[in-house]
């Protein structure tokens, strides 16, 4: 039976354990959480204020939270977590994680290609990966203090919502 998780329920019930088994997978990692969860909560806040909805909103909540999944392998494998080695990496653990809820097949391979790409700023088709890459550059902008003029050059080289903007300087 394929899972319907287009309904309010199933989907905030999938995102929770989600996020259940991001902490899990992360153990006692808190700054991977805790970036995890500011960079899912900043994608659902500017999705929400863009009026993305469904299955969109969707993809692009799960991927924000899986998107740094593959950090750990890559510190394991090769000593380093560039964004490239990330998009590598990522995917099978995600997928791994992802298996257990029985996702349509097109869903499923949405959010391994965004976690496949989220470091590959010049390849943004949709608005789940647009989201995706502001959310990340907002939350990384704080944890890295960014200036005023790191945090403009962004804005303007990446961000298309204004909401995304709004939040990148607050």
């Amino acid at each position: 039976m394929a899972l319907i998780y287009f309904s309010l329920y199933n989907r905030t019930m999938i995102l929770e354990e989600i996020l259940q088994d991001m902490i899990a997978y992360n153990k006692s990692d808190i700054a991977r959480i805790n970036h995890a969860i500011k960079v899912y909560t900043y994608t659902c806040l500017i999705m929400a204020n863009e009026n993305v909805v469904d299955k969109v909103a969707f993809v692009g909540k799960v991927t924000a939270i899986l998107h740094d999944i593959g950090i750990h392998v890559c510190e394991k494998k090769y000593k380093k977590v560039s964004g490239y080695l990330q998009e590598i990496e990522g995917p099978p653990v995600a997928l791994k994680i992802l298996k257990r809820y029985n996702l349509p097949k097109e869903t499923l391979e949405r959010i391994l290609y965004l976690i496949s790409k989220h470091h590959s700023y010049s390849e943004v088709n949709g608005m789940d990966f647009q989201v995706l890459i502001e959310a990340d550059f907002i939350v990384n902008a704080q944890e890295e203090n960014y200036s005023d003029k790191q945090k403009k050059i962004i804005m303007q080289k990446y961000f298309k919502t204004k909401s995304g903007a709004t939040f990148l300087y607050n």
